[in-house]
């Protein structure tokens, strides 16, 4: 491999682990606006395997953004990620694979609480003050495509390994 390829796929490698930062981030944010730029423009997600649905990125969207109102905090940590890139006569190709595991605590809304204010999730006055009380946690898998806008998922997997779910604690 040259020198020249070897800095392109470092490059890309770097490319891909930020739209996969980008993903969690837009998740955890309610960000669907910055979710949907994330995919190409025929990108799929599928989330069958913890009770969710399967679609075009629109539909992804539009579905997480009604789900997650019941979580007003989340975080997801996205681990051990193994990128695979394509290759082509030895060059970088235009498309890759992640696996990556994830950790996801979260906390389920108390529907009779007014909704938190702050959204650091410590409104006392709101559900913001309780522990995470969900928890879930898998394996993603992940396909990007190189597009002229630069690394973009293709598909996303969602591999649902485990949940727990308990009782809301005060921190």
């Amino acid at each position: 491999m040259t020198q020249r390829a070897e800095h392109s796929t470092v490059m890309d490698r770097l490319a891909i682990d930020d739209l996969v930062t980008g993903y969690a981030i837009a998740v955890d944010d309610g960000d669907w606006a910055a979710y949907r730029e994330l995919f190409t423009k025929d990108g799929r997600a599928d989330y069958r395997s913890a009770g969710g649905i399967e679609g075009g990125s629109e539909e992804i969207a539009a579905w997480l953004a009604e789900m997650m109102r019941h979580f007003p905090v989340r975080q997801h940590l996205i681990v051990n990620r193994r990128i695979t890139l394509d290759t082509r006569d030895g060059a970088p190709g235009d498309t890759a694979t992640v696996r990556a595991d994830y950790l996801n605590p979260m906390r389920l809304a108390d529907p009779a609480a007014p909704p938190a204010s702050d959204p650091s999730g410590t409104d006392p006055r709101g559900h913001g003050a309780l522990a995470p009380n969900y928890t879930c946690a898998g394996r993603y898998a992940f396909t990007a495509h190189r597009t002229p806008d630069g690394w973009r998922l293709a598909e996303v997997v969602v591999h649902e390994k485990w949940r727990q779910v308990g009782p809301a604690k005060k921190p």
